[in-house]
């Protein structure tokens, strides 16, 4: 069963990664206009002549694509000593090779896969449901303590294998905190609502319901999103995108995770983030430790590479798939096979020639 706890913080990691747009401001290099030491004396002085200083170039200029993202939400329950991370939100971005368009689609957290061995601490593999994928590469041998870093090493390598891309080039695993923070920070993010949703978790007023006596669900008034353009504060952004007890149960969650990806950043296109590159540090240093980042290169970098890819230029991708049942019980999903065939056309770098021939995978 899922936690009740479901985080949904990757949509912050999209903001942060592609920047909305954000252009880095070029650095000068300095020149002192200061006259090089005389050369020695039988070859010829030459004159100085000023030159005028030119920009360096900005960093993640030199990025080029395609590019494959790897953007992971993770319950934490910090609360909890001995608690090991889980992957409650997978998503995964696909830029195709101008920079300009992507394909966001998500990967159920319950998905069964084959967990490969792993040696950093002793785990030796097993076929388990994705989102353990990140607990087991968590632990830390001979201790009760989590990493979570070392988690997203194994969900990384798990995914890799499940969807044949060969390696990501970037990675960020967000917690709760952070999206509240991001879109707190952006005043709120405005979204479409397209099917009545009721939370489970809080109240009209943002309060946490009350767990029933005994476990078995919460007690109280509950936050209800109708239908129609919302403008939706931090608690209420994460509350709307984690629910999955709807119509459509977790891929209607998946779809409402990816429309809120797009919302985010619009938001942050509006709010002026593509021509100052201050609040995008701003934004960074606001999300301070609820980001882990996992790549060669910086933030900063990837949101000039992609300051050409809009809103407008991300295709939600929805992956179809049904439960699978063992003795009788639920044991997780599996994806249809046109959801495999998706996958296997992203890894060739041609999902837009599939989707073409697919249209019905277009969630947007």
């Amino acid at each position: 069963m899922r936690t009740n706890r479901v985080v949904w913080m990757i949509v912050a990691a999209v903001v942060v990664l592609l920047g909305a747009g954000t252009a880095v401001v070029f650095a000068l290099r300095s020149d002192s206009g200061e006259p090089s030491a005389a050369p020695a004396a039988s070859a010829p002085v030459p004159s100085v002549v000023p030159r005028t200083a030119s920009p360096a170039p900005s960093p993640g200029a030199d990025l080029t694509g395609p590019l494959d993202l790897l953007l992971i939400g993770v319950d934490t329950r910090v609360s909890i000593p001995d608690w090991q991370p889980h992957a409650d939100a997978i998503m995964l971005l696909h830029v195709d090779a101008s920079l300009r368009s992507g394909y966001l689609y998500s990967l159920p957290r319950d998905l069964r896969v084959d967990i490969p061995a792993f040696a950093r601490n002793g785990y030796g593999g097993g076929r388990h449901k994705l989102t353990e994928a990140m607990s087991y590469g968590a632990r830390v041998r001979g201790t009760d303590r989590a990493n979570v870093a070392q988690g997203y090493e194994l969900l990384s390598r798990t995914i890799s294998r499940y969807t044949g891309i060969r390696s990501f080039d970037a990675g960020a695993i967000l917690t709760f905190d952070g999206l509240s923070r991001l879109t707190d920070a952006l005043g709120g993010v405005t979204m479409t609502i397209d099917q009545k949703v009721v939370s489970q978790h809080r109240r009209p007023d943002g309060s946490a319901r009350t767990l029933r006596p005994g476990g078995g669900g919460y007690v109280g008034p509950q936050a209800t999103y109708l239908p129609g353009t919302r403008k939706l504060v931090g608690w209420q952004a994460i509350d709307y995108a984690r629910q999955r007890y709807t119509a459509g149960g977790d891929y209607t969650r998946q779809r409402h995770q990816r429309q809120l990806v797009k919302s985010l950043l619009a938001e942050a296109e509006g709010a002026g983030l593509a021509t100052d590159t201050a609040k995008l540090q701003a934004v960074l240093t606001a999300l301070g430790d609820t980001l882990v980042f996992s790549g060669t290169r910086t933030p900063i970098e990837y949101a000039y590479a992609l300051r050409d890819l809009s809103p407008a230029g991300l295709t939600s991708v929805g992956l179809p798939g049904d439960a699978v049942f063992s003795n009788g019980g639920y044991i997780g999903e599996q994806l249809a096979p046109s959801g495999r065939a998706f996958l296997r056309a992203v890894a060739a770098g041609d999902p837009a020639a599939y989707l073409a021939g697919h249209p019905e995978l277009v969630k947007n």
